[in-house]
């Protein structure tokens, strides 16, 4: 039930993703809107994954513990996605409305973030050490397959019947987990709603720290370990790639192979569920067999090969199988290295401040996302797309040279053992004002 509720909320996270990450630059694409256009709504539909470290101190010090620390968070976030989207399907801006694409793209992710990282504070506070590769590749594996197939049905929504009926589609989606959740309990003996029966769970009461500066200085604690400053630049390199070739896609689809937007989603969604897939069988297979930093290894030094080759061979870019077997391969390698780095990035967390140190983990990587689509729009300044390949191998080299000199940590930071410790012991509880 666990790894199932996870999968499913990063399947509810990754509908907003396909829908203003992949079908409305795709559907811009194809219908005239060149590089600096779509650089500009997909790094304003970026932005809040960088801002998203605000959420985390929020989440950490605010919630409503009879519900649980994370579900009531992630419960009133879908609710206002849904809502936006509706406002989106109301409010129709069109290809030219480039601002208002970008003020859609920003509050409808804005919100997304702040389940995401209700989620990824779940995903931390109720996972074991020995399930969280194959909880990684669930979660991931969830979003890579949400992204996909909204990639794939809202883009044939809006071929066939214009954005509104893309913006209805995936309210509606989003709306069925949104049920589902509401039927849940994170911890024995809480309640499902805010008016049931139920109370707070003894090992929330303790860990929970109802001020501001306990939080901060846990947070900062943690994150200046020599271990986690050096973790923050692979995060940023991770991130790059993502930002960079969700640009790149829709240029290299709609202008080199000629492809309308219908065709590009189809692809791109195609891919992105394949890569799901991946992650739900292989991903944790090769996090518990290789371990998490010979994973992300075998990761980097495959997208160094795919950049490379794909900078080589830039005249058979028109051919429609280099274009498919490039976003085959960079979606599905996207979602394992993912899988690989997720487990490292939750060991380093201290359960007390989870939320906000995985937040500050996950916004480097998200930065690194808006740094590659913000970088994209220079490609002109550069002689073209080409170019953009040589930039990203060179930054995953250096994610690579990172990754083979640092000894990143095999066990958590706090054991859960402590932590109930914690709980179990007698004294009075913490309370929140």
């Amino acid at each position: 039930m666990r790894l199932f509720t996870l999968f499913i909320l990063y399947v509810a996270q990754g509908v907003p993703i396909g829908l203003f990450w992949f079908a409305i630059p795709a559907w811009m694409a194809a219908n005239g809107a060149d590089a600096t256009d779509i650089a500009y709504v997909l790094g304003l539909t970026a932005l809040p994954w960088t801002l998203k470290l605000v959420n985390g101190f929020i989440m950490d010090r605010y919630t409503f513990l009879p519900m649980g620390r994370r579900r009531v968070w992630i419960a009133g976030a879908q609710c206002v996605m849904i809502a936006l989207l509706l406002l989106c399907a109301v409010a129709q801006p069109g290809v030219k409305d480039i601002l208002l694409l970008g003020i859609a793209g920003f509050l409808v992710n804005m919100a997304t973030t702040f389940q995401d990282v209700a989620v990824d504070g779940l995903a931390v506070d109720i996972m074991e050490e020995d399930e969280r590769a194959r909880g990684s590749g669930m979660m991931f594996g969830g979003q890579a397959i949400g992204i996909a197939l909204a990639t794939m049905l809202t883009g044939f929504a809006i071929a066939q019947l214009g954005p509104a009926a893309a913006y209805l589609l995936a309210a509606f989606f989003i709306g069925l987990i949104t049920a589902y959740i509401l039927i849940l309990r994170e911890r024995p003996g809480e309640r499902c709603l805010p008016w049931s029966n139920g109370e707070a769970h003894p090992r929330n009461l303790n860990i929970q720290l109802g001020a501001w500066w306990p939080i901060l200085k846990t947070t900062l604690k943690s994150l200046l370990l020599p271990i986690s400053v050096l973790w923050f630049p692979v995060l940023l390199v991770r991130g790059f790639h993502y930002g960079m070739f969700t640009a790149l896609t829709p240029l290299i689809g709609a202008g080199e192979v000629g492809w309308d937007e219908q065709s590009i989603t189809g692809v791109v969604g195609s891919a992105q569920l394949v890569g799901g897939i991946l992650g739900l069988t292989i991903g944790g297979y090769l996090g518990d067999r290789l371990g998490a930093k010979r994973a992300t290894i075998t990761m980097f030094a495959a997208y160094i090969f795919v950049s490379l080759a794909m900078w080589m061979i830039a005249d058979q870019w028109s051919d429609p199988g280099v274009f498919t077997a490039f976003v085959y391969a960079w979606a599905g390698l996207d979602v394992l290295i993912t899988v690989a780095a997720l487990p490292i990035s939750m060991r380093l967390c201290d359960p007390r401040v989870a939320a906000t140190q995985f937040t500050l983990y996950m916004a480097c990587s998200n930065f690194g996302i808006s740094i590659g689509a913000w970088a994209s729009g220079f490609s002109e300044v550069f002689g073209g797309i080409r170019p953009m390949f040589l930039i990203v191998a060179s930054m995953h080299l250096l994610g690579l040279l990172l990754m083979l000199t640092v000894k990143f940590p095999r066990k958590g930071a706090v054991p859960e053992e402590v932590l109930e410790n914690v709980a179990e012991a007698p004294g009075p509880r913490p309370s929140i004002s």
